[in-house]
């Protein structure tokens, strides 16, 4: 994933900037398993003692505040903490629309953006798959790049399926075999 719940201008570290500033730890809490939580609420409490001095305190405080539910954050997730990553990253063309999908309440511009990502690579590998098809004759040599683009494409679209689907490994239909790199 791009760099996002890790960065100061992602939704981890603005819902812990809302909770600071409220005064209200239950605005961060829904960002961390349940396990999580005593770590944070007796550690917010005195980070908002420690903020009321201002200055280089406050800074500090808050610093060591994000940065703090950013890692109980990814250990929930599975996810390494690495630190915090600036705010203004490049997060790709797709979170920012599904931000704004859960801002204003609809998912179709988030709906057309993956629909049309999804339909240009289908193009694109089909194109690939037909040009070669096109060149295949009937000896193993020619054959061989024609049968990895097929089976590219079709483990491809498998992932993309399981992808959409979001189903646990324990529930994934059976995958196809991997397009092992066919041998010249």
């Amino acid at each position: 994933m791009p760099p996002h719940c890790d960065s100061l201008d992602g939704p981890v570290v603005r819902a812990a900037r809302l909770a600071l500033e409220a005064e209200d730890v239950n605005l961060v809490l829904p960002f961390v398993l349940q396990q999580g939580e005593d770590e944070i609420v007796s550690l917010f409490e005195k980070v908002v003692r420690l903020r009321r001095e201002g200055g280089i305190a406050r800074q500090i405080a808050d610093r060591y505040f994000f940065e703090t539910v950013v890692r109980v954050h990814r250990a929930g997730e599975g996810a390494p903490f690495t630190g915090l990553k600036p705010a203004g990253l490049d997060v790709g063309p797709v979170i920012p629309v599904a931000e704004l999908a859960v801002r204003t309440g609809s998912p179709r511009d988030l709906v057309e953006l993956l629909t049309e990502i999804v339909r240009e690579e289908v193009w694109k590998r089909f194109a690939h798959l037909a040009e070669l098809t096109r060149h295949a004759g009937g000896d193993v040599a020619t054959m061989r790049p024609h049968v990895q683009a097929m089976l590219d494409l079709e483990v491809w679209a498998h992932g993309v399926y399981l992808a959409a689907k979001g189903l646990p490994p324990e529930e994934q239909p059976a995958a196809p075999h991997a397009a092992a790199q066919v041998a010249d």
